[in-house]
């Protein structure tokens, strides 16, 4: 097995879109192709990759307005939550398992964010796409204090469920850097450091006046 791992970026809102694939089996998925599906599939061509699947990790425009092109240039079928606004034909389950060559992707349902949000996990390497439930240094927007409940458990849960040198690719380049790890992240990102749910909700609605005392975008 040989990894071919590349965070592509896709245009839109500062936008991720990911190719993650297994040289040896010649398979790859794409995640999220949005703006760019086209430069994603020739990243996969040139790596000598067939694209099995493209997977959205939730049903946001800018993250699924990429799927018609990404199908007609490489025939695979979609694949998503079942609430998906997409119309996957593959329908995702949570903590349901893929095999992609030797790697193994994990699927977990993370709602908050929206409710068919779901985050990809690479096993053998300890990949963590988070999409826009944990981004670099904060989180996901959410649109009232009933969906910020549910994204606080949704977090709780991928901070349980994986192991703290997990990379995190998440969904946008809003942070300092493009990338960081789960451990990084439980100490630096002030969503993931508040004591409780009623801290979570505080600083989601004080994030604006937080930002600007920080210096932060």
């Amino acid at each position: 097995m040989d990894l071919v791992f590349e965070q592509i970026r896709v245009g839109g809102d500062r936008n991720f879109g990911y190719l993650i694939g297994d040289r040896t089996a010649k398979k790859a998925v794409l995640i999220d192709p949005a703006f760019s599906p086209g430069v994603m599939v020739q990243r996969a061509i040139d790596q000598g990759l067939t694209v099995s699947h493209i997977i959205n990790t939730h049903g946001h425009h800018d993250h699924i307005n990429g799927n018609a092109k990404a199908v007609e240039l490489t025939g695979a079928p979609i694949a998503a939550h079942p609430d998906c606004p997409s119309m996957p034909d593959i329908l995702l389950k949570d903590n349901s398992e893929w095999n992609v060559g030797a790697l193994t992707l994990q699927f977990v349902f993370t709602p908050g964010h929206l409710e068919d949000h779901l985050v990809v996990y690479e096993k053998k390497h300890s990949i963590l796409f988070s999409a826009d439930l944990i981004f670099v240094g904060k989180v996901g927007g959410t649109d009232n204090d009933n969906d910020a409940r549910i994204e606080w458990a949704s977090l709780q849960r991928v901070l349980t469920m994986f192991p703290d040198h997990t990379t995190l690719w998440p969904g946008h380049d809003y942070g300092v850097r493009p990338v960081s790890t789960l451990a990084l992240e439980r100490i630096t990102n002030p969503f993931l450091m508040c004591k409780d749910v009623d801290a979570f909700l505080r600083l989601k609605k004080d994030w604006a006046v937080y930002k600007k005392e920080l210096g932060l975008k």
